[in-house]
């Protein structure tokens, strides 16, 4: 992987991971989907369902029929906007396992839901494609064979994000879809999603034969705060610590949403203050990784210098 978009190595980085939830499936003896299919998801869920089922043995037959019910259900793949389907109601409960628990200005806990697209959200998704294909079309190619649902979230808990699990789902807060206080445009704040999360999608799936870190899988579900005893730095993106690992993916995304915002610069005020938002957050992400560079592999050393060169003529 490198850190500017390319569609094809991604088709690649994708056919991997395919190929190895294919394996998982034959090793559970369940039937395997068609391609599209397996792309979905949905399939991706049960592969991980079943992988995590076979650490203890052979799958139980009330596993096996629970898990070949869901398989069969999946339908093909198709890139685009997703209502809510339980995969996805699962990811969120995973997410929000994984954050701080806070409560609102009426003193509840905040949460997060899925909701469904309204028309005017998915026009507002189609001029943020639009968008993104005129001033980036790299970037654009590269989320249409990355993502294949996107999703819409609702509530105060969480703002985006990924789970490989449900690996090429993207999770986005609906408010994402509308101006910003600060003025800027719904489509542009949705097109900076879409290449945040699908950023961090393709990580995942690169990283799989392609490891970052020294630790090794890098690959992200929406639970992934760290193993017990793994080192939690401070992050531009996050509140609370997060391992290297996230630290990693957060510098990917930072640097190519301030190469996006820098194809829009002089577009109006509120694009510039953005971009300079997510610079100085790219810097920071850089600096801190560079500081424990002793614990990426010569791959992540590599991505992590093109981070730097992108965004270090604006330092």
């Amino acid at each position: 992987m490198r850190v500017e978009p390319d569609a094809q190595e991604a088709v690649h980085e994708r056919t991997q991971v395919l190929r190895r939830l294919r394996r998982v499936l034959e090793r559970a003896e369940l039937t395997r989907p068609a391609p599209e299919a397996l792309r979905h998801p949905a399939a991706a869920e049960v592969a991980h369902l079943a992988q995590h089922a076979l650490r203890s043995g052979p799958l139980r037959p009330e596993q096996h029929s629970r898990l070949a019910a869901r398989l069969e259900r999946v339908p093909p793949a198709a890139f685009g906007p997703a209502d809510p389907q339980d995969h996805l109601d699962r990811s969120v409960t995973r997410a929000l396992r994984a954050i701080p628990a806070r409560q609102g200005a009426d003193g509840q806990s905040v949460t997060a839901v899925l909701t469904v697209w309204d028309e005017r959200e998915r026009a507002s998704l189609a001029r943020a494609l639009g968008l993104l294909t005129r001033v980036w079309p790299e970037a654009a190619a590269e989320v249409r064979e990355t993502v294949t649902e996107i999703a819409l979230l609702d509530g105060e808990a969480i703002n985006g994000f990924t789970d490989f699990t449900v690996h090429g789902a993207v999770l986005i807060h609906r408010a994402r879809l509308t101006d910003s206080a600060a003025g800027l445009p719904g489509h542009v704040r949705f097109a900076e999603a879409l290449v945040h999360e699908g950023t961090h999608t393709r990580c995942n799936a690169a990283a799989l034969t392609t490891p970052f870190l020294e630790t090794g899988d890098q690959a992200q579900d929406a639970d992934g705060t760290g193993r017990a005893g793994e080192l939690l730095v401070e992050t531009p993106l996050r509140a609370d610590p997060r391992p290297l690992t996230g630290l990693f993916q957060q510098t990917v995304v930072l640097a190519r949403s301030v190469e996006f915002y820098l194809r829009l610069t002089g577009a109006d005020p509120a694009v510039d203050s953005r971009r300079a938002t997510l610079l100085r957050g790219a810097h920071q992400a850089v600096d801190t990784l560079n500081a424990h560079a002793d614990q990426l592999t010569d791959d992540g050393k590599r991505l992590l210098a093109e981070c730097g060169t992108l965004i270090g003529a604006d330092r």
